[in-house]
């Protein structure tokens, strides 16, 4: 036999982390004996390393597919990385400039895209190091990447048809720009941040009359810009001036004076808005309306052009200034107020972007959103929890088109080639008998768009240069295909006939809109089907101030820093323990020093999962140790004790608990119900009744089978959660009882991730054991309670005195040595209409009355003076806390959370007080 020796995490997984992947145990392949159940994991930025939050869905998700693969499915979990486009462009970028002081532009397209594989390659391999640390249990070899080949031909297929079907298009849009890294940001990937600036109030004179226009506003360089003014058409002080002119300051530029009753709130200010639809969004929208002409005043990083005049070459906020000193010499500022307004920051490289008018490429959204929207609303595909599925429904309602378009370096290049001074004649010559290759015409810039599945050479068509197109496609397009790509497509796969629709995908909330979204649409054009069943949303991190977690704040958590303080279960159960439907949980950080000076966040809270782990191994370490000489074979009910009985019921009941706990999502249950049952009903309370039985060779085999049973079932609920110690466990109890079970044993699996998943006993289910059993640690805890209240001494015996009915006192009587041995009782009597003894301590419980006599334990004059003395200090404290809440002054004026502190002590020293009071009415009945 090979006993548990040593509890060291570090150990523990290192050795079953390469059992699993010498064994291949995570490898799947389609069997059609067996239903799959498929995930795919979000794949993370190739960026840098994972945070506490990749830790968590990380978790989780193995969670699900450990589970699934003991309940006999064929359990498939693909992992793989995301190449990131802007943010890993932004942070090689900046390495560049920090190290060598040099530019993407001096280094050029080639050697910046080089650069950054070879960051890629070092991070991708660091994030499959850090995801095996946690013990998820992935199909390695189906590594995965999004720009790698198979999934490059996989976005390549996909921009084909949908521009062959007219759903991708390139037109003239409004849309974010980064300034810093002169791209286009989706909407979804800015953020708002209270910016502290003005609001400058400035007169526009109009034509032709001595009268003047005050407009307000944030940015007044805009004002190059601008291509008319608005008023509301029923405001009764401007209509004599719709249809006639102002003058543009500055720039001299006649403008119209424009009525638009949905830019202008004429309660608002002075009813009068300046209007520059090349750099606003509502001013955008008021253009296309009013046909306006939209006059674009930037450079792409974000300097004046020839548009601004003599402001032209100077960067944003030197304009801002300049321009305003203009105006300033030309008498035109009214006045300056202060102002704190929101601006849209880049999530890439934190700086404001700008509304910049620009050519783009799009993908048409009405008819693709509204299929998207159906799956959701017919459940084909559910959200949980529900809730989420109204910001997914918002969100697609828009119809917005997509903007799939940026203009970097790293990433898909778009397969669109320009063919200027040719005509379709000349196409269809130069790709005769071919369909690889597909055209539209740009009648605006008298060109061809051609799109092909291959690389086209410059001299493809006779008569003119083919130029590609430079940009690239949003990272969120090659997501978007992720859970069909994975598997193979385009091509007709094995993998996607057995696993498509995959079964889960577990993700972050702030990505509903960005991925969720839109891989249910790309599934749909693609596959025709939905791309998973379920989504779950997990929680949202936070640190015990409420604040998100983030390098900048400094509260960030490194999951490899815990795992290397607590290990890797303990991490895994304490998120799971966390993982409740609140979406926000609290995980208070503190710094700590680490060998080598070097200083870490960490958390206490990580502390319950290395106690609930060390509890587990303690008790499965006592449990072998006990079970030697263990003899495998049937268990004869006629010869269970009634804590065999009851732990067996409560075994039943706890695998139907977890498992429609995690069939549910409902992960925090699952930790809870585990913690519930492994720590107090079998450690508290089982191993401790049935330890006298291992020295009783009589009983000693029905109590080794019911142990070693009971310890197999605990061991494979457990392993979803903690994969380590179980599997530690799990070898270690095969070597003494390598068949077990009841009522009858079978031989165990090699590991335990293969192991069949628990399942309920009915049979074993009994509401009076339960009742009884109940009865019998109620008692116990009368005793330790009385013990502890009363200070007795905890070696010496006290004797017990039960009034019960006949029903409960014939059960107590029975099982009197369980009560003596767990609450060190000497003599013992239960009988009906018992009379109280004389200086007894009394617990009423609802079937009967427990008596301790203490007189031989305690000193009553020198307990009663302590407990009159605790009730004197609570009191006084009591009344310090009800002053305060008497007082209105400090009601009004403390913070509501003070208020609601104080509160709470004073409900907690009533209790108190109560308590005391009830132990000195004891003391002197």
């Amino acid at each position: 036999m090979t006993p548990l020796t040593q509890n060291d995490p570090k150990a523990i997984q290192d050795r079953w982390t390469k059992l699993w992947d010498e064994g291949k145990h995570f490898q799947s392949a389609p069997d059609p004996s067996k239903k799959p159940y498929t995930i795919v994991i979000p794949p993370p930025n190739v960026t840098g390393a994972l945070h506490l939050g990749h830790a968590l869905n990380g978790t989780l998700q193995d969670v699900m597919i450990r589970f699934k693969r003991m309940q006999g499915f064929e359990a498939l979990w693909i992992p793989g990385a995301d190449h990131a486009g802007i943010a890993t462009q932004a942070v090689v970028e900046k390495r560049l400039f920090e190290q060598e002081k040099l530019t993407r532009h001096d280094i050029g397209r080639e050697e910046l895209v080089r650069r950054i594989w070879a960051w890629k390659d070092e991070h991708e391999d660091r994030i499959m190091r850090q995801l095996k640390a946690m013990g998820v249990s992935c199909d390695w070899s189906r590594w995965s990447f999004t720009l790698d080949e198979t999934r490059a031909r996989a976005v390549r297929v996909t921009f084909f048809n949908m521009f062959r079907d007219q759903l991708i298009y390139r037109g003239k849009r409004l849309v974010n720009w980064d300034v810093q890294l002169h791209t286009a940001v989706a909407d979804d990937e800015v953020y708002h941040d209270e910016v502290k600036g003005h609001l400058w109030h400035i007169n526009y004179p109009v034509e032709g009359s001595d009268r003047l226009l005050e407009v307000a506003t944030t940015r007044p360089e805009t004002m190059l810009g601008d291509t008319a003014v608005a008023v509301h058409p029923k405001d009764e002080r401007y209509l004599d001036l719709i249809g006639m002119n102002v003058v543009l300051p500055l720039v001299g530029r006649k403008i119209p004076i424009i009525a638009d009753g949905q830019l202008v709130n004429p309660e608002f200010g002075t009813g009068v808005v300046k209007v520059t639809p090349a750099h606003d969004p509502n001013d955008y929208a008021c253009g296309l309306r009013n046909k306006l002409e939209m006059i674009n005043i930037l450079e792409p990083d974000g300097r004046i052009n020839e548009n601004g005049g003599k402001f032209q070459g100077l960067k944003r906020e030197q304009a801002r200034k300049s321009v305003v000193e203009a105006l300033e010499a030309e008498g035109l500022v009214v006045k300056v107020e202060d102002h704190v307004h929101q601006v849209g920051h880049s999530d890439r490289s934190k700086t404001a972007v700008e509304p910049y008018l620009s050519d783009q490429w799009f993908i048409q959204m009405d008819e693709l959103a509204e299929k998207a929207m159906a799956a959701v609303r017919e459940q084909r595909v559910k959200i949980h929890p529900p809730r989420y599925a109204d910001t997914y429904l918002s969100w697609l309602s828009e119809k917005r088109d997509w903007c799939i378009s940026r203009q970097l370096w790293w990433g898909h290049q778009i397969p669109i080639w320009y063919a200027p001074n040719c005509s379709e004649v000349d196409l269809e010559k130069a790709f005769a008998g071919r369909d690889d290759v597909v055209w539209q015409e740009d009648k605006e810039n008298d060109r061809w768009l051609l799109c092909s599945l291959e690389d086209l050479a410059e001299n493809a068509v006779p008569g003119t240069t083919l130029q590609r197109d430079p940009d690239v496609l949003d990272t969120w397009f090659s997501s978007a295909l992720w859970p069909h790509s994975t598997m193979g497509w385009p091509d007709h796969t094995p993998d996607l006939e057995y696993y498509y629709p995959t079964s889960l995908l577990s993700t972050a909330r702030e990505i509903i809109t960005l991925w969720v979204a839109r891989m249910v649409i790309m599934s749909d054009y693609n596959m025709g089907t939905i791309p998973f069943s379920d989504v779950y949303i997990h929680p949202v991190i936070q640190d015990g101030n409420g604040m998100p977690m983030k390098k900048s704040l400094g509260n960030g958590v490194d999951p490899f820093d815990i795992i290397e303080k607590y290990g890797a279960d303990a991490m895994r159960y304490t998120l799971v323990s966390m993982a409740t439907e609140t979406q926000d949980v609290r995980l208070p950080v503190k710094k700590e020093k680490v060998d080598g000076g070097r200083q870490i966040n960490t958390s206490e809270k990580f502390e319950i999962g290395r106690n609930f782990g060390t509890k587990i191994f303690n008790a499965a370490k006592f449990s072998i140790l006990n079970l030697e000489g263990f003899i495998a074979g049937p268990v004869d009910e006629d010869e269970l004790m009634i804590e065999d009985r009851w732990i067996l019921d409560r075994l039943s009941r706890t695998t139907r608990s977890v498992t429609e706990a995690l069939d549910g999502y409902r992960f925090n249950d699952v930790g809870r119900t585990l913690y519930d049952f492994v720590w107090s009903e079998f450690c508290d309370w089982y191993i401790e009744i049935v330890k006298p039985r291992f020295r009783d060779e009589k009983s000693k085999v029905t109590a080794q089978r019911v142990l070693a049973a009971v310890l197999d079932a605990i061991v494979r609920l457990l392993h979803p959660v903690m994969p380590f110690v179980s599997e530690e466990i799990w070898q270690a109890l095969g070597e003494v009882a390598p068949s077990r079970g009841v009522p009858t044993p079978s031989t165990a699996n090699a590991v335990v991730t293969t192991a069949p998943w628990p399942k309920p006993l009915p049979s074993w289910e009994n509401d009076t054991i339960a009742a009884q059993m109940s009865l019998l640690q109620d008692v116990i805890r009368c005793v330790r309670n009385i013990r502890g209240e009363f200070t007795v001494d905890p070696k010496s015996s006290v004797d017990v005195v039960v009034d019960g009915d006949a029903e409960s006192s014939a059960f107590l009587l029975t099982n009197q040595e369980t009560i003596k041995l767990l609450a060190k009782v000497g003599n013992f009597s239960s009988e009906s209409n018992a009379s109280r003894p004389a200086m007894a301590a009394a617990h009423v419980l609802p079937t009967c009355k427990v008596y301790v006599p203490l007189a031989d334990h305690i000193d009553l004059d020198a307990e009663l003076g302590k407990q009159e003395k605790k009730k004197t200090d609570l009191e006084k404290r009591l009344k310090g806390v009800d002053a305060k809440l008497s007082n209105e002054g400090f009601v009004s004026r403390a913070p509501a959370e003070v208020v609601d502190q104080q509160r709470r002590l004073r409900d907690d020293l009533v209790r108190q007080v109560e308590a005391v009071t009830a132990i000195i009415n004891e003391l002197n009945a």
